[in-house]
């Protein structure tokens, strides 16, 4: 089971869906880190038309991505919708004037700059997650890149049971609702339960926390000697491939911005 795979099918033979998970986080997050130091429609527009291109190669089905997808699709929205609304940018033809909420063209090229530049920034993420064994992750993290066994395969381990304390919630809920918790339309009602709910879960998190440590620890992940790992993954030329690819990308698409004049650095 991959990160956030339930009901998603994937290949996992597919070409970039075998790379080593440690080449498909490199290659998600170079072309991030050059986004995050510019908002221009160029080179976002540009690093996001090859992400959405390179899908099939991921080994994910449209259907299944679109509907991981539609927080991000929310977000990119609301994205786009505030920096319009609130951008001091209120040049162009006016297109909605109410009062104090006024949007023109160029606020709303703002906005969509904004919101194509957060769906370029999180779509590579998604693609390496989908596509990541956790097992093969925590494995090619100490191996690859020398962090310490305790903390990848904790960290491993915590992720492990996110999906218990979903599960948790929903029941924690619905037992306080056969109380007569819950149903209260009084907002401070409301916060109250809300604590007390918050509160049960952070107990039974500490509690299911504490037991998989000591397990752990009697399995000898604590111990400070050389570990061995069962699967011995391999970064090969055609990871090194995906992670140049991306890097020349990302080359291309900041070089194109640059030579028609739309790259804006953020802290300039």
């Amino acid at each position: 089971m991959t990160l956030l795979q339930t009901h998603l099918t994937t290949d996992p033979a597919a070409l970039l869906a075998r790379r080593n998970s440690v080449a498909k986080l490199a290659a998600a997050v170079v072309p991030s880190l050059a986004l995050l130091v510019s908002v221009d429609p160029v080179s976002s527009g540009l690093l996001l038309t090859a992400w959405l291109v390179s899908v099939p190669a991921w080994g994910v089905g449209w259907p299944g991505l679109l509907r991981r997808l539609w927080p991000l699709g929310l977000a990119v929205v609301m994205v786009t919708l505030g920096n319009a609304v609130f951008t001091e940018r209120k040049g162009g033809e006016t297109l909605l004037d109410a009062g104090s909420l006024l949007v023109t063209t160029e606020s709303l090229a703002t906005g969509a700059t904004a919101g194509l530049r957060v769906a370029a920034i999180a779509l590579p993420g998604v693609l390496a997650v989908l596509t990541i064994d956790p097992v093969d992750l925590a494995d090619s993290l100490v191996r690859h890149l020398r962090v310490p066994a305790r903390f990848a395969y904790g960290s491993l381990a915590a992720f492990r049971l996110a999906p218990l304390l979903a599960a948790e919630w929903e029941v924690l809920g619905r037992a306080r609702r056969a109380r007569g918790l819950g149903g209260d339309r009084n907002p401070l009602r409301a916060l109250t339960v809300l604590g007390g709910r918050l509160f049960a879960l952070l107990v039974g998190a500490v509690r299911r926390g504490t037991h998989l440590a000591v397990a752990m620890d009697a399995r000898g992940f604590a111990a400070s000697a050389h570990r061995t790992s069962a699967r011995r993954p391999v970064f090969g030329r055609a990871d090194a491939a995906l992670v140049a690819a991306s890097a020349l990308l990302t080359a291309l698409a900041v070089t194109a911005a640059v030579a028609v004049g739309a790259w804006s650095p953020v802290l300039s």
